[in-house]
């Protein structure tokens, strides 16, 4: 969430920044933050005030008591516990307020960055580059990837809405070891590039979806165990990075890179229509996730490092892709700054979304409260950032529409280390 310090420091900057994203009136609600703010404030002024008075009282009883004045040290006793009543009501007055500004900080979106642009949706996004030519396929061998699926019999939607629901599907024999291959295939290039791997948990509790901003914001979109009060993770970019929730981490230990696999879950409520046939939305998905805890100074050059990484990935495997930095309106509730990668459906004859890249700056960390020290021995709020590298059903989709001909599907050479075939046929 947003620091009250940045808000007070920077507050005309804060509302133009919290416009791009379509805020109506932000005004109101910072001056609103400001507001419990300055009350707080207040509170805990009088709160320490009458403390320390009781202090002094306490001090000055015991040394009546040592020199026999019981009297005089009863009378002092009766003020103080006057005061301890006033100490206690402000003390609950203070939390009251403290809780009333948490709850409104975690409705205000983070700040985007400079170089956002406004925009209302998808449409304004700004096309940073584009790689690779996009490929041509012939009337016969023009199939969409649930066509295929069906035809090499490598991923069966049928079977998985028996066993649990649409959007749940089952992947079998060269479909499952593709599944693999690319998750080995990501988990290694991401070690190479310096990321320690971890397999989290894939639930979490309530704490952890705060901490990284899923929660109250994407509530709806959670899959909960209601009995236990436990959440099935939406990205393995949550557990990951609660890893080092109310850590103080040292300057020399940043950038801390964690790389993990994990199934994914999310209820994609209101989702229908074309554009997510078959492998483009689901409600269970595999995604490897990158993260990374850095110095405020460096995030953004990480940042670009990250999205280059990704980009490493897709050049790869052979496939088009894009690169899009999103406008306000279209950027993720936490995010200061996303850069999104697309690759081309050649028979969808369009663009699937593959990867965000993303810098949080301090709004996960101010929740999290990952703090370090820097040189100077000051304690500051550490930058954490996520990347998908990658998330796979729309990876599937496109190497299997983009690579199909009339022998069958041919794999990217840089994966038949990992699948022990070259062709689904």
């Amino acid at each position: 969430m947003l620091q009250v310090n940045q808000i007070r420091a920077d507050f005309d900057q804060a509302c133009i920044g919290l416009k791009k994203r379509n805020l109506e009136n932000p005004e109101d609600l910072l001056r609103q933050v400001l507001l419990l703010d300055d009350q707080r404030k207040k509170i805990q002024m009088d709160r320490d005030n009458f403390q320390a008075e009781s202090n002094n009282m306490a001090r000055e009883i015991g040394q009546l008591m040592r020199t026999g004045k019981k009297d005089e040290a009863e009378k002092i006793k009766e003020k103080t516990a006057s005061l301890k009543s006033k100490v206690k009501l402000l003390e609950e007055e203070y939390n009251e307020v403290e809780n009333t500004l948490t709850q409104l900080l975690y409705t205000i979106p983070n700040i985007p960055h400079h170089s956002v642009k406004p925009g209302n949706s998808a449409e304004d996004n700004e096309e940073v580059l584009q790689h690779g030519s996009l490929p041509v396929l012939d009337h016969k061998h023009k199939l969409p990837h649930w066509d295929l699926i069906k035809k090499y019999d490598i991923v069966d939607f049928e079977l998985g809405a028996k066993i649990t629901g649409a959007g749940f599907p089952v992947y079998k024999g060269k479909g499952a070891k593709l599944q693999r291959g690319l998750i080995n295939f990501f988990l290694e290039e991401a070690e190479k590039a310096g990321y320690e791997e971890v397999q989290p948990p894939i639930l979490i509790n309530e704490e952890s979806g705060y901490a990284t901003g899923q929660l109250p914001d994407k509530e709806g979109q959670m899959y909960l165990a209601a009995e236990d009060g436990l959440y099935l993770i939406p990205t393995a970019e949550v557990p990951i990075t609660n890893m080092y929730r109310n850590e103080l981490l040292s300057a020399a230990e940043l950038p801390k890179k964690n790389v993990g696999y994990t199934p994914c879950f999310r209820r994609e409520a209101g989702s229908w229509g074309a554009h997510v046939r078959g492998l483009n939305r689901l409600h269970q998905f595999d995604k490897v996730e990158i993260v990374q805890i850095t110095h405020p100074e460096h995030s953004y050059q990480t940042l670009d490092t990250m999205s280059l990484h990704v980009q490493g990935l897709l050049q790869k495997l052979g496939l088009p892709f894009r690169v899009l930095r999103l406008c306000g309106g279209d950027m993720g509730f936490t995010a200061a700054l996303t850069y999104d990668l697309e690759v081309f459906s050649a028979a969808q004859e369009r663009w699937l979304e593959v990867s965000s890249v993303s810098n949080f700056e301090t709004y996960q960390s101010n929740r999290l409260k990952l703090r370090f020290k820097n040189e100077s021995k000051k304690t500051l709020l550490a930058h954490t950032l996520n990347g998908s590298a990658l998330a796979l059903p729309r990876i599937i989709a496109a190497l299997l529409e983009n690579n199909q001909s009339e022998k069958g599907i041919r794999m990217p050479e840089v994966l038949l280390p990992y699948l022990g075939f070259e062709w689904i046929s």
